[in-house]
Order: structure tokens, then C-alpha cells, then sequence
């Protein structure tokens, strides 16, 4: 009894952790780890990675499952208490708003600060600045000036001055898409990449369709010297994805601070009304217009039902692409997973809520286009690498390790997989078993938990 006494005196208690996470499978991509471990989490962080016994107020049982960094997912366009619930089930534990942006920044963060599900950013979006700027009569996309007229010079200084301060209220990235915005010209848009340049910060780019549309972001890219992040290469590129992937890939070799991402599917959406729709349909024959989809029906669009939904508004689903090309694009290992999510008054993409257990599902167990260790650095590692220069604090996201934020999905690797559907877009995926955010559960054995907001604000700059 005095040894065990004088042994206890010596090492002290044993700690108790907030939460541990015991017997699954930790799979981290910054380490390599890939191993059965233990975790302890106290105060929203990882305290201890090991395979000694520990002990928490609160256990997870792991065993039989992987426990990963939580998903990073750099374009959601949906930024909505039901939005983040989506993601949080499909494992995504920070979700970003980098393509569309806002044009107000702080008043988008203020909105939030209460808290949410899951932690959430934005970027200064071109599109959005251009449609105050320009006195859009649009809400979602730019329908009018913001699309179909040229910036005057004074307009075009408005607009990059209103990036800058958008950048200085904490915006993690400058958002831009070049098919929304026809109307702007190489100086407009050299104006904004300049910004992106001298303030250090990546440009996130839909870029205009095909080998053209990525030469010229390159260029812009080039002259100014900014990094380019280029937005679902997957949609962009089209059949051309091989091609396009080898420019990025020599644009890199040369020096270019250049990145992409794709999301798993063969089908894009967006809104009927913008530049991009009504430019490529406005005059299509009917057998072109068939590859739009009305989600809301299932229908798919000729003449007649294109320019009367055209003048109510609302999403579409654009069927261009093949299985084949979204293959190429989510294996390469150029590619950062990122879903695109988009979602408007209860109808969205599949995307929405399937995307991060689809890659598990499909591209790394069904078809192994992916191993699972590629696939989750795609989903973690990835892109907060893509973010740390602007925004320090993503060093402690993407990663598993002590000291690092407490975001970590926990999923079944033998049945994780999407179920959501064109036409059911908001079923949720199955095998995606616990998501814990700032050590909170924000999902429990596959189902949400009701009444938690432990997201946090993701700001460029200096950590606040």
C-alpha cells in the first residue's frame, strides 16, 4: 500500500480529458500516422495521441471506425443553420464560403458570431462588391449591371477599395467568377487580382469555361504575381480536364502559387437566371437545352419551359459533364475535395450533403481510384495548407495532433457513402458515425445534436 502510495505521490493522478476517443483507427495525412490509437481532448483541443489507457468525463467508442482530421470544405455556398447541419453530417467540420463571398464582411461575420453547428468564413466576393457597386437589381447572382456593363475607371477603384476593406475586416480569400461577370474588363479584373497580390491573399476563381477561361487566369495570375486557387476544375474543364490539369500542373513547376478543386459529380447547378445560363442557353436549340434539369420537377428543359422558369427564377441542374472526367479530376493528386454546396429555399445540389462521403464511398472503396489516405489529405490537410498564409489559425486545423483544434470526423470506412439525389438533395449520407467540433459533438452515432453552436469564426489575418 506505501508503494502504491509513494507511486501515485510520484507520477501524479492520471488526467481526466474532457472527451476521449478510444480504439478506432487514427488517420492523420500531416503525420502519416495510420495506427489504433487513443485520444484525449480538453478545451476544445487534442491534449494527448497514444496508446496507453486514458480516461474522459466523456468516451467515444471508436473501435472498428477511422478517426480523421475533420473536412474542410473551401466552397459551400450555403451558409445557413440547416446548411451547416448538412455538412456536419457528411463529416465536414469548417465549411467556407471562398467563390461567391460577400460584399459586406463584418456584417456577414456579425451575423454569426452567436455561434453555429460547425466554423464557418467568407471572402470578399468580386461578384457580390461588383453587384453594390454596379446597383444589381439581383440578390443571389448579378441579373443586371453587375453583369452586362462595363465598370467605369472611378467604378473599377470602388470596387478594388472595397476588396481591401473587405481583406482588413477579416475575409479569408478574394472570390471572383468570371462567367457571372461578363461585362468586366481585363483592367477590372487585373484591378482585383493586384489586390489579391500586394495583401498576400489567394484568389478563389470559377473561371470562364475551358482551355481559354484557364489561360486566362493564369495570365492574370502571372502578371501580377498572385496565387490562384481555381474552383471545380471538374465543371470548368469539362472533357478538357486532362489538358487543364497539366497546365496547373506547369504553371506549378514554373512557380506559380496555383490550386484546384473538384467535387463528385458529373452534374453542376446554378442559378437559371445568371449570365452563365442565360449566355450559353439563351438561343440553344431544344436537344442543348435537354441538358438542363429542373430539380424541383425532374424535368429536363426545352424552349418553352427554359424561358418560363428563366423569368421565375430559380436553381438548375446542368448535366454536361461524364463520369469518366469527374474520375480524372477527383483522383488527381492536384485536387482538393470541395463540394460546391448550393442550396435555395429547400432545393439544392446533391452535393449538399453527400459530397465528402461520396469520395469515401465510391472513389476510395467502390473503385479505388483514390486510397483512403489520399482522400482524407484531399479532404483536410489540403486545404488548410491552401488558407495558412492568410489565415494562421488553419495551422491547427486539417491535422491530427496535441495542440491542434478538436475537429474530427469519425466514419465507418466499410459503409460510408451518399444517398442524396437530384431529386431528394437533402438525405443525408450513411457511415459517417461522430463529428466533433472544438471538442463539441455536433454528430453522434450518425445522427445530429440538437442545441450545440461550437463553430467558431475562420478570419484571415492575424488570429483575433
Amino acid at each position: 500500500m506505501i508503494t502504491a502510495l509513494l507511486l501515485v505521490l510520484q507520477l501524479g493522478t492520471p488526467p481526466v480529458y474532457d472527451r476521449v476517443i478510444l480504439g478506432g483507427q487514427v488517420m492523420d495525412p500531416a503525420s502519416n500516422i495510420d495506427a489504433v490509437r487513443n485520444i484525449g481532448l480538453s478545451a476544445g483541443r487534442i491534449a494527448v495521441i497514444t496508446t496507453q489507457a486514458i480516461q474522459g468525463r466523456d468516451t467515444v467508442d471508436a473501435r472498428g471506425l477511422v478517426v480523421t482530421p475533420g473536412f474542410i470544405d473551401l466552397h459551400a455556398h450555403g451558409q445557413t443553420a440547416e446548411t451547416y447541419r448538412f455538412y456536419a453530417l457528411d463529416g465536414v467540420t469548417t465549411a467556407l464560403e471562398l467563390e461567391l463571398g460577400t460584399s459586406d464582411v463584418a456584417a456577414w461575420y456579425r451575423e454569426r458570431e452567436a455561434g453555429e453547428r460547425i466554423n464557418y468564413g467568407v471572402s470578399v466576393g468580386h461578384i457580390k462588391v461588383r453587384m453594390a457597386v454596379m446597383d444589381d437589381s439581383g440578390t443571389w447572382m448579378p441579373v443586371s449591371d453587375g453583369a452586362y456593363r462595363a465598370a467605369s475607371p472611378a467604378q473599377i477603384g470602388e470596387i478594388a477599395q472595397r476588396i481591401e476593406i473587405g481583406l482588413r475586416e477579416g475575409a479569408v480569400s478574394i472570390g471572383a467568377g468570371f462567367p457571372y461577370t461578363p461585362a468586366a474588363t481585363r483592367d477590372e479584373l487585373l484591378a482585383v487580382f493586384r489586390v489579391a497580390a500586394t495583401t498576400k491573399t489567394p484568389i478563389h476563381v470559377h473561371i470562364r469555361p475551358g482551355v481559354a477561361g484557364l489561360k486566362d487566369a493564369l495570365a492574370l495570375a502571372g502578371e501580377t504575381g498572385a496565387a490562384l486557387h481555381v474552383v471545380h476544375i471538374n465543371s470548368a474543364a469539362l472533357a478538357e480536364t486532362p489538358v487543364m490539369l497539366k497546365m496547373i500542373s506547369d504553371a506549378r513547376a514554373h512557380g506559380g502559387e496555383v490550386t484546384t478543386e473538384a467535387y463528385p459529380y458529373d452534374a453542376g447547378m446554378t442559378e437559371i437566371q445568371s449570365a452563365t445560363i442565360q449566355d450559353t442557353y439563351e438561343a440553344a436549340p431544344d436537344e442543348r437545352l435537354a441538358e438542363l434539369e429542373w430539380p424541383r420537377t425532374g424535368e429536363r428543359l426545352n424552349r418553352e419551359s427554359f424561358d418560363r422558369y428563366s423569368r421565375t427564377g430559380g436553381p438548375v441542374v446542368v448535366h454536361t459533364n461524364t463520369e469518366q472526367m469527374v474520375a480524372l479530376a477527383i483522383s488527381s493528386p492536384l485536387t482538393i475535395v470541395a463540394s460546391d454546396a448550393y442550396w435555395q429555399n429547400g432545393t439544392g445540389h446533391p452535393r449538399t450533403t453527400g459530397t465528402y462521403a461520396r469520395v469515401l464511398g465510391r472513389y476510395v472503396r467502390e473503385t479505388h481510384a483514390l486510397s483512403l489516405m489520399d482522400a482524407i489529405r484531399k479532404m483536410t490537410l489540403m486545404p488548410a495548407q491552401r488558407l495558412s498564409a492568410r489565415v494562421p489559425a488553419m495551422n491547427q486545423k486539417g491535422r491530427l495532433s496535441v495542440g491542434a483544434d478538436a475537429d474530427i470526423t469519425i466514419f465507418d470506412a466499410a459503409t460510408v457513402l451518399d444517398r442524396s439525389t437530384y431529386r431528394e438533395p437533402s438525405l443525408p449520407p450513411v457511415g459517417i458515425q461522430h463529428v466533433i467540433v472544438n471538442g463539441v459533438s455536433v454528430v453522434a452515432n450518425g445522427l445530429a445534436v440538437d442545441g450545440v453552436a461550437p463553430g467558431k469564426a475562420v478570419r484571415g489575418g492575424a488570429p483575433r
